[in-house]
C-alpha cells in the first residue's frame, strides 16, 4: 500500500463559483455592487477626511466612528474587489492562503465593527446619564485602549478559525459555492468530520456577538431611563437625538447579521443563490450607509463638510 500522502488533501487553490445559478447574470449584478462599493469608499473616505481635518472633531464620539469608518472599509475592501474580479472577468481562482487571508479579515471587521459599536453606545451613555463625568471617563486614552481592545478581541476570536481549517483534509474538492471565503464555507469542502468548525464557528463568535448587543441594549435601557427624568420635553429630544444616528447604524449592522445566520440555520428551503445575494449585500450595505447616516444625521459632520468641501469652492469663485 502507498504511503499516504498529506500533501494531496491540502489544495493549492479554490475555485469561487460565484452566485449558484445566476451565472448569466454577473455582469448585471456587478453594477449595483460596484456602485454601491464605490460610494461606500467616498462616504468612509470622506468621513475620516473631515474627521482628521478638523481638530473640533477630535472627541470620543468621532474618533469612534473614525473607527467604524475604517472597520466598514475593510469588511467591503476584504470582498468586493475580488468579487467583482469574478463577475467581470471569471476570476474564482484564488490560492488557499488567500482564501484563509480574506476569511481572517472578514470576520475580524465584523467582529471589530460589532466592539466599536458597543464602545460608541457607551459613549452615549456617558454623555447623556453623566455628563459631567464625560470628559473624564473617556479621555483619548481610553479612546485608544478601546481601539486596541476590538482588534486584541477579533484576532483572537478569528484567528483559531486558520488552525481549525488547516488541519483539514479536502481530497481534491476546492469549488466554494460563494463570491467570497468565509469559514464555513471553507469547512464544508472538507471530507472529514467538521463538528468542531461548526461549533467554534458558531459558538464562540456568535456568543461574542450576543454580549455585544445586549450590553448596547443594556445602555440604551439606561439612557431612555435618564431621558425619562429629565424636566424638559425640548431636552429629552435633544439629547435623544444624539442617539438616533448610532441607533440607525446599530439596526442596520445587527438585523442583516442576525438574519443572515438565522436563514443559514433554519431556512433551509430559502434557494441557495438568495442566501449568497443577502451575504453579498451585507458586506456592501453597512459601508454603504452608516456614513450617510452621521453625514444627514450629525449636524457637526454635516457642517464640518459644507466647510471642508463647499467652501473653498466658493472662496476660489469670489476671487
Amino acid at each position: 500500500m502507498p504511503p499516504f500522502n498529506l500533501t494531496s488533501l491540502m489544495p493549492a487553490t479554490f475555485i469561487l463559483a460565484g452566485i449558484p445559478g445566476m451565472e448569466k447574470l454577473h455582469i448585471w449584478i456587478s453594477i449595483p455592487f460596484c456602485s454601491m462599493y464605490l460610494a461606500a469608499l467616498l462616504g468612509n473616505a470622506v468621513v475620516l477626511f473631515v474627521i482628521r481635518t478638523e481638530r473640533s472633531l477630535h472627541q470620543p464620539m468621532y474618533l469612534f466612528l473614525s473607527m467604524l469608518a475604517i472597520a466598514d472599509l475593510m469588511l467591503s475592501t476584504t470582498t468586493v474587489p475580488k468579487m467583482l474580479a469574478l463577475f467581470w472577468f471569471s476570476a474564482g481562482e484564488i490560492s488557499f492562503g488567500a482564501c484563509l487571508t480574506q476569511m481572517f479579515f472578514l470576520h475580524f471587521s465584523f467582529s471589530a465593527e460589532s466592539v466599536i459599536l458597543l464602545a460608541m453606545a457607551f459613549d452615549r451613555f456617558v454623555a447623556i446619564c453623566y455628563p459631567l463625568r464625560y470628559a473624564a471617563v473617556l479621555t483619548p486614552s481610553a479612546v485608544v485602549k478601546t481601539g486596541l481592545v476590538a482588534l486584541l478581541r477579533s484576532f483572537c476570536i478569528i484567528f483559531p478559525c486558520i488552525f481549525l481549517l488547516k488541519r483539514l483534509p479536502f481530497c481534491g474538492h476546492n469549488v466554494i459555492p460563494h463570491t467570497y471565503c468565509e469559514h464555513m464555507g471553507i469547512a464544508r469542502l472538507a471530507c472529514a468530520d467538521i463538528s468542531i468548525n461548526i461549533l467554534y464557528g458558531l459558538a464562540v463568535p456568535v456568543a461574542a456577538i450576543v454580549v455585544d448587543v445586549v450590553l448596547i441594549a443594556v445602555s440604551y435601557i439606561l439612557i431612555l431611563l435618564a431621558l425619562f427624568r429629565l424636566p424638559s420635553r425640548t431636552a429629552r429630544l435633544k439629547a435623544f437625538n444624539t442617539c438616533v444616528s448610532h441607533v440607525c447604524v446599530i439596526l442596520l449592522f445587527y438585523i442583516p447579521a442576525f438574519f443572515t445566520v438565522l436563514t443559514h440555520r433554519f431556512g433551509q428551503e430559502i434557494p441557495h443563490h438568495v442566501h449568497i445575494l443577502l451575504a453579498n449585500l451585507y458586506v456592501l450595505f453597512p459601508p454603504l450607509l452608516n456614513p450617510v447616516v452621521y453625514g444627514v444625521r450629525t449636524q457637526q459632520i454635516k457642517k464640518k463638510v459644507v466647510k471642508v468641501f463647499i467652501c473653498p469652492k466658493n472662496h476660489l469663485l469670489q476671487e
